[in-house]
C-alpha cells in the first residue's frame, strides 16, 4: 500500500524530469549558431533509458505499423515515462506518467506549455522500423 510520502516522492520525481526537459527543449529552441541545439538535441538522445513503440491489431500477415510509443526517463522506485500515439512514425500527442511501489501509472497534470515541451522532446527520436 503506498503512502502519502511515497506518492509525493513519485510527483517530486516526475516534476523533476519534466522540468530538465522544458529545459533541454528550450536549448533545442535557441535562436544560436546551431552548437547549442546540437548539444541539446545529442542531450535529449543520451536521456531516456529506453524508446519503444507498439502497434494495434492487424490482420495476419499485414505489416506491423507502430502506433504508440513510450519513452521511459527513469525506472526503479519512482519510475517516469512519456506515453502517446503516433501518427505516420510521429508523435501526435505525449502524456507525462508516474509511478511507484504501490502506485499505478498515474498521468502527472500538466499545461499546455508542458505538453508542447512534452510532444517537442518526443519529436526528436525515430519512430520507424
Amino acid at each position: 500500500m503506498a503512502t502519502t510520502t511515497d506518492q509525493e516522492r513519485a510527483e517530486s520525481q516526475a516534476r523533476a524530469q519534466l522540468e530538465s526537459i522544458i529545459e533541454m527543449v528550450s536549448a533545442l529552441n535557441t535562436q544560436d549558431d546551431g552548437f547549442v541545439q546540437e548539444e541539446a538535441r545529442q542531450a535529449i538522445q543520451d536521456d531516456p533509458l529506453s524508446v519503444e513503440v507498439r502497434s494495434g491489431w492487424t490482420v495476419v500477415g499485414a505489416p506491423l505499423e507502430a502506433t504508440e510509443y513510450f519513452i521511459l526517463l527513469c525506472w526503479g522506485g519512482p519510475a517516469v515515462r512519456i506515453i502517446g500515439t503516433l501518427d505516420r512514425e510521429e508523435p501526435a500527442d505525449a502524456k507525462l506518467e508516474y509511478q511507484d511501489w504501490g502506485i499505478s501509472w498515474t498521468a502527472y497534470p500538466t499545461t499546455s506549455e508542458d505538453d508542447a515541451a512534452l510532444l517537442e522532446y518526443a519529436r526528436q527520436f525515430y519512430f520507424g522500423s
